[in-house]
């Protein structure tokens, strides 16, 4: 932020400079135009958790991280640049767990097949930890946080060995499609055991087969250095993915498949206030554990008292869910958010209101497969609602969050949950 800041006064001076003075010759206003260029591209790669060099962006999320399983969790990462290479890609990270005393790390390789259709094949291998119950799409784009709030309150996680073929294809402007062929060892870090064919399994190999599609008809595509860029952002947004996992290829253990779906929408409205609406479910059918199964994402600590459960509040999860407390192998969850236009108080005080409403609705077959686990299911539908004032204090803001309809709890206490919460924009 004050990077930004210094740039933009400087911008200003040497405007205000430049109206007093005589004009300079062409070279000079040439040279001071590619300075802005270079200064406005290495601002946009710190946005993006990039600390660009000659051929090599460090990758800023794996400097600082901490969760309830690795406590604090720091490394280093980075990958080549187009200066390096725009044909060949090559990425790597180490990270270390104080608390688990583990190393994790990941690299990868790509080469670029067709420019104009950014279609890229890549390999992979990664020994790291996946959260148990989350859903990724591999088309998502790369999301960086300088604070991940969500992440602090995490404790159920399995650690996964993963080699990865990868193909992504641009079969269009506003189409995004990406295959990938996955073989991993999977092993749970906390007591679990998922029992099939008259065995119970703690670890496990998985061979996968995943397709993604990514669909942005209303966005803006440019072709820069024969790369497909979005250059405006249009909404709404649709990602569709297929998993299938195999039973006896290369070992794997378990047939399942798995369908998830996602829309994102939002609505900008003429005094710059602002709507969104999420809606995100998934079906897994066949023997799946719960590694792959789904939660709603719930980011509630269990602890007993209110200000015991004293966290920072996530973007898109539920406040008042106990960690744990859901799973299923198909749901949908609903998110509406609105963004009121931020109050001018002052020049460095503009706090902001937020509400939301969240639902999430879903169910769980076989749920004796699952052993040395208690959950509950979320077929009759969970609803909460939640006020934010955010960027009261550098970023920092309030939230409190009420959970109510049938699975309202018996003590009024455990319905509510107050947070920070933390916006900040480079």
């Amino acid at each position: 932020m004050f990077k930004f800041c210094a740039f933009s006064l400087f911008f200003v001076l040497c405007f205000f400079k430049a109206q007093s003075q005589t004009p300079k010759p062409q070279t000079d206003t040439v040279k001071v135009v590619n300075d802005s260029i270079k200064r406005v591209a290495f601002i946009k790669s710190l946005a993006n958790g990039y600390l660009p060099t000659k051929y090599v962006d460090f990758d800023l999320k794996y400097l600082f991280k901490y969760n309830q399983y690795e406590g604090f969790r720091t490394g280093l990462g980075g990958e080549t640049n187009q200066t390096f290479s725009q044909k060949y890609k090559l990425a790597a990270y180490a990270a270390y767990g104080f608390r688990d005393q583990r190393l994790k790390y990941g690299f990868s390789g790509g080469i670029r097949l067709i420019p104009n259709t950014n279609t890229w094949i890549n390999l992979s291998y990664t020994d790291d930890l996946l959260e148990s119950g989350s859903s990724n799409f591999l088309t998502d784009k790369r999301f960086f946080q300088v604070f991940q709030p969500r992440l602090l309150n995490i404790n159920l996680f399995h650690r996964h060995v993963t080699k990865a073929l990868s193909f992504s294809h641009q079969v269009s402007p506003k189409l995004l499609s990406e295959i990938q062929f996955a073989f991993s060892d999977i092993d749970p870090t906390y007591n679990y055991n998922y029992f099939y064919k008259n065995r119970l399994y703690h670890n496990f190999d998985l061979a996968t087969t995943t397709l993604s599609f990514q669909w942005s008809p209303f966005s803006i595509y440019e072709s820069i250095n024969d790369v497909i860029k979005e250059t405006k952002n249009g909404y709404p947004k649709f990602t569709l993915q297929y998993m299938q996992s195999y039973r006896n290829a290369f070992g794997s253990d378990f047939d399942f498949s798995k369908i998830d779906f996602r829309t994102l929408h939002q609505i900008t409205h003429k005094n710059t206030s602002k709507s969104e609406f999420l809606l995100r479910s998934g079906l897994a059918l066949g023997h799946v554990p719960l590694t792959h199964l789904y939660h709603a994402y719930p980011n509630n600590i269990n602890k007993e008292t209110l200000l015991q459960r004293f966290s920072v509040g996530g973007f898109y999860s539920f406040e008042t869910m106990f960690f744990n407390e859901f799973f299923s192998d198909r749901y949908a969850t609903l998110q509406l958010k609105h963004y009121f236009k931020a109050f001018n108080i002052a020049n460095r005080f503009k706090p902001q209101l937020v509400v939301s409403t969240r639902f999430a609705i879903g169910n769980m077959n076989h749920i004796a497969r699952h052993h040395n686990i208690t959950f509950n299911t979320l077929n009759k539908g969970y609803t909460e609602s939640t006020i934010e004032i955010n960027k009261l204090l550098f970023g920092f803001g309030l939230s409190g969050s009420y959970r109510y309809g049938a699975y309202h709890l018996p003590n009024l206490e455990d319905n509510i949950a107050i947070k920070f919460t933390f916006n900040i924009t480079l």
